[in-house]
């Protein structure tokens, strides 16, 4: 059960960042989305690598160094 809500934490993470970036709150290059994008994504992977599920390994791992960068990088200024 512990594995279930740590695994739906992950997901609405996620899910968050993705509906944030739909409505308009985040752009691509915020901290934020990055950072729900980093923490959840990795947060399924550690599940992943729990139950042994390949795809969703190399899946989950590939999304969370995807969003490192934009974690550091500095806002640009908006015209």
């Amino acid at each position: 059960m512990l594995y279930q809500s740590i695994s739906l934490v992950g997901a609405a993470m996620i899910l968050a960042g993705y509906i944030g970036l739909q409505l308009g709150r985040f752009t691509r290059e915020d901290r934020l989305f990055n950072a729900l994008n980093f923490f959840g994504s990795a947060l399924l992977t550690w599940i992943a690598v729990f139950d042994w599920r390949l795809g969703f390994i190399v899946l989950e791992a590939a999304w969370a160094l995807l969003s490192i960068p934009g974690m550091f990088r500095r806002n640009r200024l908006r015209a």
